[in-house]
């Protein structure tokens, strides 16, 4: 595409050659290739435009960034006899390059907001969840789906790993272009707060916005639960999302059903709610979605009431989004899915062992209450994660220890900090919960390496009981002092309950 076919808004001035024409964009200057546009944004240590120079000497010709960035790459270039004159390079410069970024790869990329049509997910607990259960329900409809999110990138079958839970702008309208080539006709994302906030989805419009709930976390990032909500509830404006579903879990979910600024229909369990899909005649996971087309018997495929939940929020996301009723509830009953590392469960008896994501105070009490049926002691084995939102850590253990029998405190993801001040902070609100009297836990114990802790929670959970290894989900690596070791907890967790059924004599149950 020319930079003279763009329409770009009036911040944005344009010098150099119009007529420049460009392929593709990117703010990583790794990944930008000859003939592309360049985005050299400010960083928080580094100015993108000091890599301009050298994109430039290998062919690239048209550059966003702001004035600062302007200045540096004018400078470069006068300084080496070699460069072009800045008057060959096509400019655009703007106060604010991130802001404007996402508009002009949308263009470059042609992005088409119905082709793929785009389902997005936001909340604190779910996303993924609720994105594998979209996708589930439109494979079984013979449709052609991506997903884009925590776990993986997926278009039209093919999986890759992603990078982060939202990709940056220009490699969103990259993704959404690859879908289109391969008739991808339906893609379901999360949509992270992080991604609202950083305009990295500027430029996509989603047919429908699902809201899951809103808990702490991300407070590292945003200044508070204010900030944070206000950045989730932005999907649901007129830019971003033509109508929205928000399940009332909480205040702030009540609080965006009321203040949307798009249509939006409610989803609950509460008649009182008046709601326009209502759960109902829930038996485990079986349920009925009253709809405002007729009642939906379904089934949700993964296990506790959080996710009948779940599934009714993408139940709810399809009819919203013009799927017939009689389609869904042909198959709404027996769609699979499996989510790798959301309530994945690794060992099925001997213990009952089970790995999941959650890694926020309110997800830890919805896994554990999930599991609460299951065989007796319930064990825990979990952490958090460092050079993240420390205001959480008691909360996690304190939910820890409300809803298992066996809490072991391990290390997460330690990132730089210290992991005993980390394990010292989730042990103390388990500690104080056993002291208030409301924990439920009759055991805390701390221990440091991860491994060591499933395989104590192997034993602790026996043959009769069930283990949940919380925090790291579908993560295949563990940072530590900024270095990533290979980590997977399913395989250590399978490993763990291999070995111990293994050395268990027949007919003997361990203490």
């Amino acid at each position: 595409m020319r930079i003279d076919h763009l329409a770009l808004p009036a911040d944005i001035a344009v010098s150099g050659p119009a007529d420049t024409e460009v392929s593709g964009v990117s703010h990583d200057s790794r990944q930008t290739q000859p003939g592309w546009l360049y985005a050299a944004l400010p960083g928080a240590n580094v100015h993108g435009a000091q890599f301009a120079p050298a994109l430039i000497g290998s062919g690239v010709r048209a550059i966003l960034t702001d004035p600062a960035g302007r200045q540096h790459i004018a400078e470069a270039l006068a300084a080496d006899p070699a460069a072009p004159p800045l008057s060959a390079l096509t400019l655009l410069i703007t106060e604010t390059p991130r802001a404007r970024l996402g508009a002009i790869a949308a263009q470059i990329y042609g992005t088409d907001p119905a082709d793929p049509v785009l389902l997005g997910v936001t909340g604190t607990n779910g996303k993924t969840t609720t994105t594998y259960l979209l996708n589930g329900l439109l494979t079984a409809l013979g449709r052609t789906t991506g997903v884009l999110g925590t776990v993986a990138t997926t278009i039209a079958g093919q999986t890759q790993p992603a990078v982060r839970t939202t990709p940056e702008a220009p490699e969103l309208h990259a993704l959404f272009a690859r879908m289109r080539a391969a008739g991808v006709d339906t893609c379901a994302m999360e949509v992270s707060s992080h991604a609202l906030a950083q305009h990295r989805v500027d430029g996509a419009r989603f047919a429908v916005a699902g809201f899951t709930n809103l808990s702490q976390d991300h407070l590292d990032f945003h200044a508070d639960m204010e900030e944070y909500f206000r950045a989730k509830a932005s999907l649901f404006a007129p830019e971003f999302s033509a109508r929205g579903v928000v399940m009332l879990a909480d205040d702030y979910s009540r609080r965006l059903a009321a203040t949307a600024e798009v249509p939006v229909a409610a989803l609950s369990r509460d008649r009182a709610d008046a709601p326009a899909y209502l759960i109902a005649e829930e038996s485990g996971p079986d349920f009925t979605l009253h709809t405002p087309a007729g009642p939906l018997p379904a089934h949700a495929p993964l296990p506790g009431s959080f996710n009948v939940a779940n599934t009714a929020l993408a139940l709810a996301m399809l009819l919203e989004a013009g799927t017939e009723l009689e389609q869904l509830a042909a198959i709404a009953r027996s769609f699979e899915v499996t989510v790798p590392g959301r309530m994945e469960q690794v060992h099925d008896a001997g213990p009952l062992a089970v790995v999941d994501y959650s890694h926020t105070p309110d997800a830890i009490a919805q896994v554990l209450g999930g599991l609460a049926a299951a065989g007796r002691p319930l064990v825990i084995v979990c952490g958090a994660g460092g050079d993240r939102d420390p205001g959480k850590r008691p909360e996690m253990g304190a939910a820890a220890a409300r809803g298992a029998d066996v809490v072991i405190v391990t290390d997460d993801n330690p990132r730089s900090e210290d992991p005993a001040a980390i394990r010292a902070a989730v042990r103390a609100g388990a500690e104080a919960a056993r002291a208030s009297g409301t924990a439920r836990a009759t055991r805390i114990e701390e221990i440091p390496a991860r491994s060591e802790a499933i395989i104590a929670g192997v034993a602790a959970a026996g043959d009769s009981g069930t283990l949940l290894v919380a925090g790291k989900g579908h993560e295949t690596g563990q940072e530590i002092a900024g270095v990533v070791h290979p980590f997977d907890d399913r395989e250590h967790t399978r490993r763990a309950c291999a070995s111990r059924s293994s050395e268990t004599p027949a007919g003997r149950v361990q203490d």
